[in-house]
């Protein structure tokens, strides 16, 4: 996956933990914390266009703290 260096991503809102834009089969992306594992909701696109469009709206949601957090046993 590219690297987007200019997105900025606050620290992970359930752990402080620190957030990795990840793709899924090439059809959408996510935030998902390295620590704790609290991600956001998958963003779909099909052109590269709205990939970029589909990354800076994961990071807006990401930093707004609309996150998904794991719960025990999960």
């Amino acid at each position: 996956m590219e690297h987007f260096l200019d997105i900025y991503l606050e620290d992970c809102p359930c752990c402080g933990g620190t957030g990795s834009i990840e793709e899924e089969g090439g059809w959408c992306v996510y935030i998902q914390c390295l620590d704790c594992g609290a991600h956001t909701a998958e963003f779909a696109f099909n052109t590269p266009e709205e990939k970029l469009e589909a990354v800076q709206k994961v990071a807006a949601n990401w930093n707004m703290r609309k996150v998904i957090a794991p719960g025990p046993g999960e």
